[in-house]
């Protein structure tokens, strides 16, 4: 029904940046929240970041003032800017699409940042 493709992941210096993109496809007309987790080896999944349709965003403390979820209704397109990369932020990032009763996934893009 839904299929969320993420991209933009890839290796990066600490300090560094990148712009992670999660596309839509399929009715996003009755979804309550997009957001972005991740997950390190050996560690459980985590929020990063969520938007909800209205607007209003939530961040995991590790990421405020460094990280920015924004969307693009127009594109069915949410965004996930990173800036000041620290190797703490290595992880498999995921999007996903929360409707109430349930959530879609994709397939997750992998961020490695170097020391």
């Amino acid at each position: 029904q839904v299929q969320l493709v993420e991209s933009g992941g890839g290796l990066v210096q600490a300090g560094g940046s990148l712009r992670l993109s999660c596309a839509a496809s399929g009715s996003l007309f009755r979804v309550r929240a997009m957001g972005w987790y991740r997950q390190a080896p050996g560690k459980q999944r985590e929020l990063v970041a969520a938007i909800a349709i209205g607007g209003s965003t939530n961040y995991a403390d590790s990421v405020k003032g460094r990280f920015t979820i924004s969307r693009d209704n127009a594109k069915n397109t949410v965004y996930l800017q990173m800036n000041s990369l620290k190797p703490e932020d290595t992880a498999v990032y995921y999007c996903n699409a929360d409707f109430g009763y349930g959530s879609y996934w994709g397939q997750g893009t992998q961020v490695t940042v170097s020391s």
